[in-house]
């Protein structure tokens, strides 16, 4: 049996109709920006692997580092003791991170770095005797699949088998251009008729609802409101962090700070599972109490995983290096020149780039669903040519690892400018 027999017997995968979906590709190695599956057919992967390997595949540097950290030691549990690479990956973030930033809490994924943050929001309001119930987030939001995770977020046929057990979320709309007032007045409008705890986004670029991206002044604005207003502000930099929007995060674009981020995907260069969501010290003081039942009774088994602290501290160190830095411009100054080239197209509605980040929206029919048919057409598409591209309806995206080649990336320009031609 193949791979993919063997898949097809025993694995349930992800965001898939196994009824409907076509085999699982099998991915034997990968090198830099390359993926080979188990007949030897070449993929380049356009899109990091859900945006999780900057440095590309197997990458040595980030290799060694984890192999030099199992022979010392591979996990120790991190309730009531602590290790050097957890403490050095706090140091190494606070130095990167918004000043106001001062405590980092560890967790498994990017998921469970939201759910973190949520849960302190809501209890620290209630630490001080103070019940608020609701969190404000943006329309069409993803935040993950745990529970308030996804209850935060708005894509809604992710959610609607959970529909009435959820936390309370209000959403209000994206300020994108020329709309920043309509976000505003509903921000101001929540928060004066219901009991707000926190406002939680995705600063600049919403990332599964298409590469939705808005400026930094209308999100400095909305944070401004939630301080006047004493509302906790979460940025989930799950997506943009380490280096996506051109900058290490996305909130270094923005002139107000948040109380709260939530750090992932990136942050150990696609190797390890690990999260982290840091906090303000007077979030962090509303739990420090001789009352033991006003601490943050949250934790994962790997929490401050060691060898995943190793794969963060490398993977830091590669972002901050001249050669990445330069790529990450390089391939930002390609998108520009690629995005003045196809905007002009007759089937093109839009395109738009941020850092390595692009996404054109095509012209369509008829309403195009997230999971549609112009989605599956373009995505087989994609992988007829050897191009790891995954659609989100009519909008396709690129967000490469830093280390693409130009002539890599040339080639997948080339792919969605045939792709556009064919639908």
């Amino acid at each position: 049996m193949t791979l993919t027999e063997k898949d097809s017997q025993y694995l349930w995968h992800p965001y898939t109709q196994h009824k409907t979906a076509q085999a699982p590709i099998a991915i034997s190695r990968g090198e830099g920006a390359l993926l080979w599956d188990e007949n030897g057919k070449e993929y380049i992967d356009a899109i990091a692997s859900w945006w999780v390997n900057p440095f590309g595949h197997s990458n040595r540097f980030i290799a060694d580092a984890i192999y030099k950290q199992l022979t010392t030691l591979e996990h120790v549990l991190f309730g009531g003791f602590t290790h050097e690479p957890a403490v050095k990956v706090a140091e190494k973030l606070l130095e990167v991170l918004p000043n106001n930033q001062q405590k980092i809490f560890f967790s498994d994924n990017g998921s469970t770095a939201v759910e973190v943050a949520i849960k302190v929001a809501l209890q620290f309001f209630f630490n001080k005797g103070e019940k608020r119930t609701t969190v404000i987030a943006f329309e069409n939001a993803f935040h993950g699949d745990t529970f308030a995770a996804m209850a935060a977020s708005g894509i809604s046929f992710y959610t609607q088998a959970f529909q009435g057990m959820f936390i309370d979320v209000v959403r209000i709309p994206v300020p994108l251009k020329g709309q920043e007032q309509e976000s505003f007045d509903a921000l101001r409008n929540v928060i004066q008729n219901h009991s707000c705890a926190g406002f939680i986004f995705e600063p600049l670029v919403q990332g599964a609802a298409g590469m939705v991206m808005y400026e930094p002044e209308a999100l400095a604005k909305l944070i401004q409101i939630c301080k006047e207003n004493n509302v906790l502000t979460i940025a989930d930099e799950v997506m943009t962090g380490f280096g996506k929007t051109g900058k290490t995060f996305a909130m270094d674009y923005v002139t107000e700070v948040p109380d709260m981020m939530c750090l992932s995907k990136a942050l150990t260069g696609g190797t390890i599972p690990m999260a982290i969501t840091t906090f303000t010290q007077e979030v962090f003081d509303a739990f420090y109490d001789d009352d033991i039942n006003k601490a943050l009774f949250h934790g994962h088994t790997f929490t401050a995983n060691p060898t995943g602290c190793a794969a963060a501290l490398a993977s830091i160190d590669l972002l901050h290096t001249d050669e990445m830095q330069a790529n990450i411009e390089r391939i930002h100054k390609s998108h520009l020149d690629f995005q003045k080239k196809i905007e002009k197209h007759s089937k093109v509605i839009t395109a738009r780039t941020l850092g390595v980040i692009f996404a054109v929206e095509i012209k369509s029919d008829s309403e195009e669903s997230y999971y549609g048919s112009m989605r599956t057409k373009l995505y087989n598409f994609f992988i007829d040519k050897g191009v790891v591209l995954r659609p989100v309806g009519n909008i396709v995206y690129i967000l490469p690892p830093y280390i693409m080649s130009d002539e890599q990336l040339q080639k997948v320009y080339k792919t969605i400018e045939e792709a556009i031609e064919m639908v």
